[in-house]
Order: structure tokens, then sequence, then C-alpha cells
């Protein structure tokens, strides 16, 4: 008996190929994202983690203005400081023959000839430089394949506006320099940002700091609380000019790590719910119809003898077919995505290895889940099926009650003719179908808004971004704050059209028991190439008094407008202010604090000083300038805004635009399989009310109309319920996928809505052809008998 009931299932499911595989997709669309992002957190927490421990990341840093090596030992004996290390580091511009562009990076100091006890290079090629040697380096991997270098080349650097020629021993990575980016951009430039290694005394001749070091690197002994150690390290380095000591957490590069960790925990998380809620609704809908078109079937076997355990296990090895279907299409499209996606994260985190392969646990993960997913779609529906006595399962249902809907009342009769009545009155005598029926579109168009809104999101933030926020073309950082007076001799430089001076120090936000850690930007009190935005996009001048800060950051302190907070200058002085919060600004990148450049001055106790320029120049002089910039030794760093805006550009393409693609993909399948699936159920469910109307007369066109006109008349209702839910999703997902780094506005443009309702109307369209094709061999004699 069970193999009569394992070969009705494979004449089920070669019946039902086209439903099942619709079915299948859907879940395959789950379990992809599910795949595609734990295998992507698995390989880069995995990197990450390895890399660290070999090569010795630490646990804790400190900048200091200058500080003797002789401190170093009464650092060391900081209650919790396990390994303690000095170093040299130096902002830096370079020249490289054949590359006219800026570049600007970072110079840190090695023990002549070794390795450091902490963040040890790991050399791809080369040597690290000989002991004693001045003119040698090594260079970061990733701009030396940017431009081609290998051991042996030359370059020659501005270090304190000293010219140091170099040759190179070796190329290497570092712990604390996986992601490469300079310190006032979000995204790498590898063409144009570097850093060297260089032997510690050759470094601190060139920087003038014989006997001295301005940054520190610790670990810390097992079981020591971090915030100890970092309030003892910052009393000490305070005369020395500290800025401020900070724990691994918010170093850059390992905190950009961080945060494209938790969105791979957020996609692996909200992602794959949503698209596998979608798929066990959808197969809740189908078995349950699908069982109730085969109730007669059903009947005849458990009056053969059949047990109510048998059939229930028969239904659920044809659902757990499909859903095995879905498992394997959606673990070999991971792969594959994953596998695309690896090439991509290995340009922007330089892990000496990153092997992209799927663990076992998320195989059975997504396994269990897909299974769950299709118990709870289809049990009920199982269930009710195999638990209806013989004798009623084999009575044909009672005829249906037509009778005129309300909606049929409010349209003119002449209107709707013959088939516009009967589309009305079947879905208004099946409510609860048809409700079934629109909410399972209503969910593909929603998918569908989410993925389009990523779109049009991403492209709105960059706009706002390098379009109305910062609008200069070039960024000067120099050595050291300067007089004013320096504005009037970049006016002068070829191609200059405009120039604006700002001055940021570093500072520590407090309001109540929340401080972060930010830098406080002062400008002209009406800015123009870098603007302030309030929430409707508006420019804002800043205000004569207190200061500005960006909504995420005021948020993260629980402050409003209004409140008084602390400000720690970490600098200099290191003033303790008292500023009121004036306004918040609608940022798309980053965080930040502002106020008028002269009342920062004041504020500081200082003249009339700035920390770099913006410019804005001509591109024809573009050449000109750079040479006669290279030839300014107090300008320490040189950045060009439309190339930080093209790396951020091919970062989210690569990234986020890639996900909202393959987004918008799964959601099209799966906007066609539930039109698909909606529509042969339907098919099957009215076979001989259709065959019956053949018999008695009506044309296939018209019958084809009466099908057609349903499926239409659901999905246009499906629709803006649909838009409703993907303006819900896309706000969670918003709110989801904003951190400190980047928000993405939610913006729902008509393209979105388009998108959207295009999706399901082109499925819908293709649905209404493969089902007129199946009209056309509707079996006259077959409807004539089940018609009798």
């Amino acid at each position: 008996m069970t193999r009569t009931l394992d070969r009705k299932l494979l004449r089920d499911l070669w019946r039902l190929k086209g439903q099942a595989l619709a079915i299948a997709v859907v879940i395959a669309g789950g379990v992809m994202t599910l795949i595609l992002a734990v295998t992507t957190l698995d390989a880069l927490s995995g990197a990450r983690d390895r890399f660290y421990a070999s090569h010795h990341f630490a646990e804790v840093f400190a900048d200091v203005k200058r500080a003797p090596l002789g401190l170093v030992e009464r650092l060391q004996e900081i209650e919790g400081v396990n390994l303690i290390e000095p170093r040299v580091q130096a902002a830096m511009r370079l020249s490289l023959a054949g590359f006219r562009d800026p570049i600007r990076g970072l110079a840190l100091s090695i023990p002549d000839g070794r390795q450091p006890l902490l963040n040890r290079l790991h050399l791809v090629a080369g040597s690290l430089p000989e002991a004693g040697r001045d003119d040698q380096a090594v260079v970061s991997d990733a701009f030396a394949e940017a431009h081609g270098l290998v051991p042996g080349d030359r370059l020659e650097a501005i270090i304190n506006g000293r010219r140091v020629p170099l040759r190179l021993t070796g190329i290497a990575l570092s712990p604390e320099l996986l992601y490469q980016v300079a310190p006032s951009d979000l995204m790498p430039d590898y063409r144009r940002y570097a850093v060297l290694w260089m032997n510690r005394r050759a470094l601190a001749n060139a920087h003038g700091m014989q006997g001295a070091f301005n940054r520190l690197s610790l670990t810390l002994q097992a079981g020591t609380r971090r915030e100890e150690v970092i309030d003892a390290l910052d009393l000490v380095l305070a005369r020395y000019g500290g800025t401020g000591a900070w724990s691994r957490d918010e170093q850059p590069s390992h905190r950009f790590i961080e945060e494209e960790l938790a969105q791979q925990r957020i996609q692996a998380t909200v992602l794959p719910a949503i698209f596998l809620s979608v798929s066990a609704f959808l197969l809740n809908v189908v078995m349950g119809r699908l069982i109730q078109t085969q109730r007669e079937q059903v009947a005849v076997l458990k009056a053969f003898g059949y047990h109510d355990r048998e059939l229930a296990r028969h239904f659920a090895l044809l659902a757990g077919a499909i859903v095995l279907l879905g498992w394997a299409l959606g673990v070999a499209l991971g792969a594959w995505a994953a596998s695309g996606l690896a090439a991509i994260y290995r340009d922007y985190f330089r892990f000496p290895e990153m092997p992209f392969r799927i663990p076992a646990w998320a195989l059975l993960l997504s396994l269990a889940i897909v299974s769950l997913a299709a118990l709870l779609g289809t049990w009920r529906a199982v269930w009710r099926a195999v638990r209806r006595p013989p004798a009623e399962a084999m009575r044909p249902p009672a005829p249906q009650r037509f009778r005129r809907t309300w909606l049929e009342r409010l349209l003119p009769g002449a209107l709707l003719g013959h088939a516009g009545r009967i589309v009305l009155r079947n879905l208004g005598r099946h409510p609860a179908k048809a409700s079934l029926s629109v909410t399972g579109i209503a969910l593909s168009v929603a998918l569908l808004m989410m993925g389009a809104y990523q779109l049009d999101a991403v492209e709105a933030m960059i706009d706002q971004q390098y379009r109305q926020v910062l609008r200069m073309d070039v960024e000067l950082t120099f050595n050291e704050p300067t007089s004013t007076r320096a504005l009037g001799e970049l006016r002068h430089l070829p191609g200059v059209l405009a120039v604006e001076g700002w001055r940021r120090v570093p500072v520590t936000l407090i309001h109540g028991h929340r401080e972060e850690r930010t830098a406080l930007l002062g400008m002209q009190a009406r800015p123009q190439l870098r603007q302030v935005l309030d929430a409707q996009d508006r420019p804002q001048r800043l205000p004569e008094a207190g200061m500005m800060l960006t909504r995420w950051l005021a948020e993260s302190l629980d402050a409003r407008v209004g409140d008084t907070l602390e400000v720690q200058v970490m600098e200099g002085r290191r003033q303790r202010l008292a500023l009121t919060l004036t306004a918040l600004l609608d940022e798309p990148l980053g965080v930040g604090a502002y106020l008028p450049r002269r009342q920062l001055n004041t504020l500081l106790d200082e003249g009339a000083a700035i920390s770099g320029a913006w410019l804005l120049v001509d591109d024809t002089h573009r050449e000109a300038l750079n040479a006669a910039l290279w030839e300014m030794p107090g300008v320490a760093a040189i950045g060009l805004l439309d190339e930080a805006e093209r790396g951020i550009r091919d970062y989210l393409d690569e990234t986020l635009l890639l996900f909202a693609l393959i987004f918008v993909a799964i959601a099209s399948s799966i906007a066609f399989g539930v039109v698909y699936n909606d529509a042969r159920i339907a098919l099957a469910e009215r076979a001989r009310e259709l065959a019956t109307l053949r018999v008695l007369g009506y044309t296939r066109v018209e019958v084809a109309r009466i099908l057609l006109g349903e499926i239409a008349l659901v999905t246009l209702v499906a629709i803006p319920p649909g838009w409703a839910l993907g303006i819900l999703f896309s706000r969670l997902l918003n709110q989801a996928f904003s951190n400190d780094m980047f928000r993405i506005p939610l913006v729902l443009t008509p393209q979105a809505f388009g998108i959207a309702a295009g999706g399901v109307l082109v499925a819908s369209l293709l649905v209404g052809i493969m089902l007129v094709r199946r009209l056309n061999r509707l079996d006259m004699v077959s409807s004539l008998k089940a018609s009798a």
C-alpha cells in the first residue's frame, strides 16, 4: 500500500511540476539569502580572528603630541597592562613617477630591522628594512597592487615638511590596517592612499621625534577592565598632549569590519525570515487548496483502508519534496553568490587569506528552518484532509449560493457584462480564498518595493552627500593649526575659484552617563563649500552660540535641542566646555558636531587658526594646482572629493546595490510563483465550471476572459495594500541598516512604486499567457462527464 502512495506521490509531483518549481523558487530565495549572509559572516569573522591572533593585534591605543620613551616603563606598571609598545606615526605625502594625482598616507615606525611586538606585519613580498637604514620602507599591499610596485622600486615622501627618498624593501599587511582608508574618508582609495613602515630611528629623525613617541599600542591581561586602563593612560598622558586612549572597538579598521559583520548578521536574520515567511504562507495556501481538489481521491483511499498517518505521510512527503528542491536550489545559488562576493570583499578587507566555504552548520540550519516553515505551512491543511470522514469527502461540495455582491451593485450592469458578473460573484462566494490570494500577491509587491527602495535610496544618499553637503573639490589638511592668512595664499593658486578654512579638534561629548568621541568642526557661519542641512535638506546657518549635532549622534547621547552638553577637548589645553545643543542635522554619512570657526577659536583661547581648507577649483588647472600644492611643505594631506565619491559609489554598487539587485530578482520570482500558483489552483478548482460554460456555448475567448479577469482583478486589488506593506518593510530595513557610518534615507520614489506594481503585473501577464494555452487544451469529453 505504501508503494501505491509513493507512485501517486511521483505522479502528483510530475503533474504539479510547474507549481512545485514556483514554490521551490520562493524557498530558494530565503535559503540563498541565508547561505550568502552566513557564509560571508563566517568567512569574514574567521579570517579576522585568525589574523588578529597570529599577528598580535593590540587591544588599546593612545595618541600623544610627544612623550619621552622613558615614560613607557611607568606606563608598564599600570595594573592590567600586558604588552606595551611605543612608536612614531606621521602623516605624509608621496610622489610616484608616472602618477600625477596627489597621494597621501601614513608612516608608521617599527623596531629597527625587526618585527614589532604588537601589530606584526605579514610580508607578502620582500623583507623588512635593514637595521640602521634610513632610506628603506615597507609599503601596504593594496597601494603596491594598485600601482604595480615591487621591492626595489623607489618613491619620495614628504614627512613633516621634509623630503625623504625611499626604496621599497617589502610589501606587507597589518592587522590594524585591514581596511586601509584615509582619516577623512569612508571608503579606501588604494591609488591615492598608502601606508609605509620605516625603521624607528629613520621616521623619528624625519618627524622630529628623537627619543620620543606619539602613539602607544597595548594588550591587556586576562580579566582586566579596559575602561580602568584607558582612564589611567589618559591621566598619565594628558600632560604630554594625549588626545585620549581608546579600545579596539573604536579603532577605524576594526570598527568598519564590525559594521560589515553587523550588516551580515541582519541579512542572515531579517531577509531570510521575510522570504521564508512568504514561502510558508504560500505553502499553506497551495497545499490547502491542492488537497481540497483531491478530496475525492483522499476519500477513496481511506475507503480502501489507508490510515490517517499514511495519508499524512503522503502529503508531508509531497510538501517535503518541494521544500528539499527549494533548499538544494537555494544552497547552490547561495554558494555561487558567496564565491562572487568573496572577490569583492578581498579588495576591501586585506586579509592574507579569506576562504569562502559553506559551513556544515549553515546547511543544517537552513534545512531545519525551511522544514519548519514547510511544517507550519502545511500541517493544518494535511490534518483537515485526513481527518475528514470518507463519506463526507466523497459527497460533492454543496452548491454555492450565488447572489449579487455589494461591488456588483455599485457598478453598472452594462459595464460588467456576463463575464464580469461571474468574476465578482465567484470572488464574493469565496472571500477567504480571495483574501489569501490578495495577501500573497501583496507580499510580492512589498518585497519588490523593498528591493527597488534600496536602489533609489543609495543613489539619493550619495547625491545628498556629494551634491548638497560636500560641494568642494579638494580638501587640504595642514601639519599644524595655521593662521587664516594661509587662505589668501591658497586663493592665488592656479585654478582656485573659492576657499573656505576649517578648524577641527578631537573631543569627547558627554551628556549624563553617555559619552561619544568625535571631532568638533568649526566652519564659516554660513558655509558654502561644506553645507549643513536640516531634515528638509535646506542649508542652515551655524548658530552664533551653541553647537549643531547630526541627529544620529544626538540620539546616541540621548540629547535634545536645548540640552547642555559637556565637551572635553582632547588636545592643546584640554579645555572642558559647556555648549548648548541648538539644532540637529540630517547628514547621510558619518557623525559630527559643528559650530562657527571663530567661536571655536575663542573657546580654545587661540587666534584665528585653521586646521585645513576646502577648495573649489577649475578642472582645467588641476595638474598645475597639484604641482603647486606639492611645493607647500605645510600641507600634510590632499583629498580629492570626486575620487572619494567614486570610491563610495563603487563600494555601494558592489555590496548594497548587488544585494538589492539580487533581492529584486528573488522578489520577482516570488511574485511569479505566487500569481502562478494562485492561477493554477483556481483553474483546477473551476475546471468543471469553465468546461460547463464551454459546453453551454461560451467561446474559448469568453471562458479565458472569465479566468484572466479574476486574476487581473485580484492582482489590481493587491497592489495598494502591497505598497503599504512595502513602505513598512522599507522602513524596517532602513532602521536595521542604519549605523554611525552611513544612514540610508527613507526615499520612496514613484519609480519604486512603479517597479513593485509592474513586477506583479508582468508576472500576471506571463501567467495569463500560460493559462490560455492550458484552456485551449481543455478536454471537452472529460468536462461533459465532470458536469453530469
